[in-house]
């Protein structure tokens, strides 16, 4: 296997930093990795699964979203819908530069922003979610504290995990004005649900309700006792061997699901 930088232009002019992991010989397809919340493209879950399809032949594309890691752009000034706009920029670099995604995986966060990306990337046929959550306005309870200063003052410095972050008053809007179950409903392209029933970030109801608002062709797979950011080696590689198993049968097909 290869990783390879990779920099390409936001659809708002900034340079976003990115690793395309590529197998050896011939891709099979290829696959754009959405990072959880304020986590980055070398997080654990990241790395792990993205290097682990690309031995299993699916070259897979993981990337900052701006504002974050080694990417432009400033947090403070990002939302949700600048992060999914942020990843149709990726796909256009992918089709350009090699093929475009057929498949798109999100871990968290970012299994909500491909399932909302899906339906401007036409060649998608295939979305995997890990651990992610059924409502985008989920992820306020990571800066509850801070609510009541970014709605009163517009904007609110929160430490998440190791790095303190500064959230503004869009990204909590807009948060919660995302239209994110009938989403899932229309999603039309095959989707996999994989989720980890301990999951203490995320809970596993997120997984139900995602499952019970998507169409067939749909799929779950529980993750046992892996955490929330799939932080062990054989977790990541179980979910890597789950993702290229299913998404072979998808991948080969012409033309998306109706």
């Amino acid at each position: 296997m290869d990783t390879q930088p990779v920099t390409f232009t936001s659809r708002t002019g900034v340079q976003l930093s990115a690793r395309l992991e590529r197998p050896t010989g011939t891709p099979s397809a290829y696959a754009l990795f959405a990072h959880c919340f304020a986590c980055g493209k070398d997080s654990s879950a990241a790395v792990r699964v993205s290097r682990a399809l690309a031995a299993r032949g699916i070259a897979t594309l993981r990337f900052d979203f701006a504002g974050i890691g080694q990417s432009g752009g400033t947090f403070v000034e990002q939302t949700f819908s600048s992060s999914v706009d942020d990843l149709i920029s990726a796909a256009d670099h992918l089709r350009s530069t090699f093929a475009a995604p057929g498949l798109l995986v999100g871990h968290s966060l970012g299994g909500a922003a491909v399932i909302a990306a899906a339906e401007r990337i036409a060649e998608v046929r295939a979305i995997v979610t890990i651990g992610a959550p059924a409502d985008t306005a989920h992820v306020e309870h990571n800066f509850a504290a801070a609510v009541e200063v970014i709605e009163s003052e517009g904007e609110a410095d929160v430490r998440l995990g190791k790095q303190t972050f500064r959230i503004g008053r869009a990204l909590l809007d807009d948060i919660r004005d995302q239209p994110q179950r009938e989403r899932i409903a229309g999603l039309k392209r095959a989707l996999l649900v994989l989720h980890a029933p301990t999951d203490s970030v995320v809970g596993i109801e997120n997984a139900s309700a995602i499952f019970l608002a998507a169409k067939h062709p749909k799929s779950f797979v529980s993750l046992d006792d892996a955490d929330h950011f799939v932080s062990r080696k054989e977790d990541a590689d179980y979910a890597a061997e789950l993702i290229a198993g299913w998404a072979g049968r998808y991948l080969n097909r012409g033309t998306a699901l109706a």
